[in-house]
């Protein structure tokens, strides 16, 4: 009996899927204050630009960013893009200060050994040859992101003009992303940032 229990556990083991963690970091946009108008620097996107990535290993985070130039309207032929690997400090505070001012948040995304060998197949082809442009009317670091996360089933997959006009900022890949952790327990882990800047809410 015991011996047919034992094979019983272990039959259910062989069929259980190990699991890793993506880490999908926020940066959340911002603005000055009107206090501090003299003090804070503006960012790129202002309340509603900020950056998102996606963590594999430890303290690198790769994400989405603009080339030399950034194109209004996506080109096919003359693409400005590039993935970008930061340490956690580089990539919060990219925009200047320290990352302990900044407001973020990171989701960690329970994911099979196979969606993780998945996403270092993209990456890598990816860093290689950036797959599209990035532009205002385009792919940015929000889409780019939900694009990835899609591929690997995380999130429901769109097609590319979808993708860019429905995650047009980082805010509407939050959104979403959060609903799947409060529906999974998944953890997220969430910063306030300095008093000295009006933040972006979710």
């Amino acid at each position: 009996m015991r011996l047919l229990i034992f094979l019983f556990f272990l039959s259910l083991n062989s069929f259980a899927q190990p699991r890793t963690y993506l880490k999908v970091h926020f940066l959340y946009g911002s603005k000055p204050k009107r206090e501090y108008r003299d003090t804070e620097k503006k960012w790129f996107g202002g309340i509603l630009g900020g950056h998102v990535g996606i963590e594999a290993d430890s303290d690198q985070v790769v994400s989405f960013f603009r080339g030399r130039e950034v194109h209004i309207v996506a080109k096919k032929n003359n693409r400005q893009s590039r993935y970008v690997t930061h340490s956690r400090e580089r990539f919060y505070s990219m925009f200047g200060g320290s990352p302990e001012s900044k407001k973020r948040a990171i989701v960690h995304v329970p994911v099979t050994i196979e969606q993780r060998q998945k996403f270092d197949s993209i990456i890598a082809a990816y860093r290689e040859q950036t797959p599209y442009d990035y532009a205002f009317i385009g792919m940015r670091c929000g889409s780019a992101t939900y694009e990835i996360l899609a591929q690997l089933g995380v999130l429901r997959a769109y097609s590319y003009r979808r993708t860019y006009w429905k995650i047009f900022y980082p805010r509407r890949l939050r959104r979403p992303l959060f609903a799947k952790a409060r529906e999974n327990n998944w953890t997220v882990e969430r910063y306030e940032g300095s008093t000295t800047r009006k933040w972006e809410k979710d």
